[in-house]
């Protein structure tokens, strides 16, 4: 009488493995299809940009440069649209910031009502630009120094912010 060989751990990995590479497959499959498919949301695709209609007064070209590079891709109708802001899901996040930057504070509509003074404070307190904006758009990263530049360049057209009125909270 041959005995049969115990089933052991070997036959029950490939079956894991086997099903979890099938799994694998169809979850992929799914993914790939779901990525085409929102594709066809016409949202963030549609990059114009608006005229220029008049820019503040600025107080220096040093202060336009350094906003040109860290702040006018969201607040201008001078955006320059990469590659990737074509592409659903990203398409929605630059699109939505855009958006947003634009109706907080557009560089290119100085003719329509703004609050400036706010840019002294956002840009002091290190909120814009933000640091994931620095990550795909390295001249957008401000250095010590550039920050410390745009900041009073700022103050120069707009008057300190908060933190330069010494208000007491």
């Amino acid at each position: 009488m041959t005995a049969d060989p115990p089933e052991g751990p070997a036959p029950r990995r490939r079956a894991i493995l086997k099903a979890l590479l099938r799994w694998g497959g169809i979850a992929l499959g799914a993914l790939v299809f779901l990525f085409a498919v929102i594709q066809a949301v016409p949202y963030g695709r549609d990059h114009g940009n608006p005229p220029v209609r008049q820019e503040p007064a600025w107080d220096s070209p040093q202060t336009r440069s350094l906003a040109v590079d860290a702040c006018f891709d969201c607040h201008s109708n001078q955006t320059a649209w990469p590659w990737y802001s074509h592409i659903a899901p990203v398409s929605w996040l630059v699109q939505r910031d855009v958006d947003n930057g634009r109706e907080a504070l557009n560089f290119s509509e100085w003719d329509r009502e703004q609050e400036g003074e706010d840019v002294v404070e956002v840009v002091q307190e290190g909120e814009m630009p933000p640091d994931y904006y620095g990550w795909l758009h390295p001249k957008g990263r401000l250095s010590s120094d550039e920050r410390q530049a745009l900041i009073r360049g700022f103050e120069a057209m707009f008057g300190p912010g908060e933190e330069g009125e010494g208000e007491d909270e």
